[in-house]
């Protein structure tokens, strides 16, 4: 799918490992190595054909494969030594993100460094906010949050995309300026735009 493809090249643009879970193993007629040649042609190679992309057939309704899509993980960070540093300010990438009836906005978020508290300011793209609520993947209130750690925030003040960049700033006016200036750019680009299809018209 086009959402695929686009991560794809986003990974290579950034010259990181690709670690693919091939889903839904549990339904009948699954074929992982369809998945597999199909990656193939955008030039993820199985590790089992011959390349270096490992690929693990799991599904997440049963549970199939997740311990061996952990130790993947596991192991191709500590042979790249992939680190995050906690000590600093946190930054995160948006997961999923909905209006909830009783939270309002919320979102949930994978910590890529960094720590994220409770009431630290954010920003993401145009939005600024406060971290109200802070939530681990048990629904358990928690005041913190570290590097991989998948959290649910609340307090936003609009549901922002998924793949968003989300960071810790160290106050609400710094948090307001930087998403007053993703405001700028964004109608720059657009303006710059609209005068190139001016002059073609």
């Amino acid at each position: 799918k086009p959402q695929t493809i686009e991560s794809i090249n986003h990974a290579k643009e950034a010259d990181i490992p690709v670690v693919v879970a091939i889903n839904k193993m549990d339904k009948e007629g699954a074929n992982p190595d369809h998945v597999k040649g199909q990656l193939s042609e955008h030039g993820l190679v199985p590790e089992d054909w011959g390349g270096d992309t490992p690929m693990v057939p799991v599904s997440a309704l049963s549970g199939f494969g997740i311990d061996d899509l952990l130790e993947i993980i596991l192991l191709v960070a500590e042979m790249k030594e992939l680190k995050a540093n906690p000590n600093r300010s946190g930054v995160a990438t948006v997961i999923e993100s909905h209006l909830d009836q009783k939270l309002w906005p919320v979102a949930t978020i994978l910590i890529n460094a960094g720590t994220l508290q409770k009431w630290d300011n954010i920003v993401c793209q145009d939005s600024s906010w406060k971290v109200k609520i802070l939530k681990n993947h048990f629904s358990k209130n928690i005041k913190k949050a570290g590097p991989s750690q998948p959290v649910l925030i609340a307090g936003l003040d609009k549901v922002v995309q998924w793949g968003d960049i989300l960071q810790v700033v160290s106050s609400p006016e710094l948090a307001r300026q930087k998403a007053a200036q993703f405001k700028e750019f964004i109608a720059r680009q657009r303006i710059d735009k609209w005068s190139c299809k001016s002059k073609l018209i």
